[in-house]
């Protein structure tokens, strides 16, 4: 979107000169890519991408190998620089993406124009728009509800597209987008109708196959391996089974059982293994290697995000937006993330990671990986939050202290941005959304947390 001025609401200038202030003296000063980008880079581990993501990222989305890993550390260090901005901005921020091949151009959105030196000194092109993302969000929870009285098969999407400012609704027939407004009673200027023959479902198979089974029927594939206490399993997706459903292995080993299963609303699941069955912290990449989980940082619109699932193996493309709402036949799901990324029946429950971050399990979509198709997926941090979890990772790479320091934080708790802990004395600010794990501790990781 194009820089423009637009009215603004009242504040003073001092204020914006307060959050350039209140930057500098964190230590971002200058080019984005000067204080953030190592630490960024290296607490999220980029550099743990195997071989077989990056050339499943070169094939999908037109990198060589260069390419590839300097777009997942720019997009490292692009979260922690919109962070960062959010938590400054306050109520002015709109939002923030990547775009270019390497994701080398953050753009923040704020609603203020005095904001504009703010952003531009992380380095970040600033864009001013009429509508903040917390104005955007609340239109499109409203949606939400009114979806829930009202027939969604004709109008089966609706998203907060932070790159147009607006709550887009997706629609097979417009009129059933307006209705579906008019029940809500959202101001128009906020929202934009696109039209599509796009009517997403779920991804299962019915047909047999490998990954694991339901009930000696249904197969879906494996998310990501966690623990709960002692107990191992792993999440998928909920509409892959119910709660006390039995599930097989991919070589139809008695594998666990469904403990929780949301859908529609979410589709979140877990399943608990047997002891014949180890989480480790891997996702199955190319041609069976393993694909390292370091962590479950949220990765921002426009980055890259790479599936693996039991029909169709690796696949790669972008994150487009988040928070998107979409009515399958079974019903309408919310917050979920839709992407580029192709998938078939069969890969529903699988991986969907950026460079080593987990990021969430499929849920469904639209096309094929023929003929090219889009898909959403459930977000990884609201599951495990939902149901008690920690993901199983290789670590933040850092020894845990000698001594606690003490504080509100707490390994296994699950972050949202501006979520305020505190720890060895200190209060800090969450700027990007992960699961708290040893050797994240708030002190260590200025990517993920900012001293207040």
């Amino acid at each position: 979107m194009p820089h423009r001025h637009l009215p603004r609401r009242t504040r003073s200038v001092g204020a914006a000169v307060a959050a350039t202030a209140a930057l500098l003296v964190a230590g971002l000063s200058g080019s984005a890519s000067a204080g953030p980008t190592a630490s960024a880079a290296q607490a999220l581990r980029t550099d743990a991408a195997p071989p077989a993501l990056l050339e499943a990222m070169e094939r999908d989305l037109g990198l060589d190998r260069q390419q590839a890993e300097r777009r997942l550390a720019n997009e490292a260090d692009a979260g922690t620089t919109a962070g960062r901005l959010r938590a400054a901005l306050g109520s002015d921020f709109a939002g923030a993406w990547v775009s270019g091949a390497e994701s080398g151009t953050l753009t923040v959105a704020t609603t203020d124009a005095d904001d504009v030196p703010a952003i531009e000194a992380q380095g970040a092109k600033a864009t001013v728009v009429r509508h903040s993302l917390t104005a955007l969000d609340a239109a499109k929870s409203r949606l939400d509800r009114a979806a829930q009285r009202n027939d969604t098969t004709d109008a089966p999407v609706w998203y907060v597209d932070v790159r147009t400012n607006t709550v887009v609704v997706q629609a097979v027939r417009p009129s059933a987008a307006r209705a579906l407004l008019s029940a809500a009673g959202i101001d128009r200027s906020l929202t934009r109708i696109e039209k599509s023959a796009d009517r997403p479902r779920a991804l299962y198979d019915l047909r047999g196959g490998e990954a694991y089974y339901i009930n000696n029927s249904g197969r879906c594939s494996i998310g990501f391996p966690v623990t709960k206490g002692t107990q191992q399993g792993y999440a998928t997706a909920g509409h892959c089974g119910r709660t006390g459903d039995s599930t097989s292995g991919h070589n139809r080993v008695a594998q666990g059982t469904f403990q929780g299963s949301v859908f529609p609303g979410r589709d979140m699941a877990w399943v608990a293994t047997n002891s014949q069955w180890t989480a480790t912290p891997h996702v199955k990449g190319q041609g069976g290697q393993n694909v390292q989980v370091t962590g479950s940082t949220q990765a921002p619109v426009g980055a890259s995000v790479c599936r693996s699932g039991s029909t169709t193996g690796w696949h790669c493309g972008t994150i487009q937006v988040l928070n998107t709402s979409v009515t399958y036949p079974e019903g309408t799901i919310s917050g979920v993330t839709r992407t580029t990324v192709c998938a078939e029946p069969g890969d529903s429950g699988g991986s969907y990671i950026s460079g080593s971050q987990a990021q969430g399990v499929t849920s469904g979509g639209s096309g094929n990986c023929s003929s090219g198709g889009t898909t959403f997926f459930q977000p990884i941090n609201p599951l495990l939050q939902n149901y008690g979890l920690t993901l199983k990772t290789t670590g933040g790479g850092e020894e845990p202290p000698e001594e606690e320091p003490g504080g509100t934080w707490s390994a296994g708790t699950v972050y949202q941005p501006g979520d305020t802990v505190t720890y060895g004395g200190a209060t800090y600010r969450c700027l990007q959304g992960h699961q708290a794990q040893t050797g994240w501790e708030p002190s260590n990781v200025p990517a993920l947390w900012q001293r207040v």
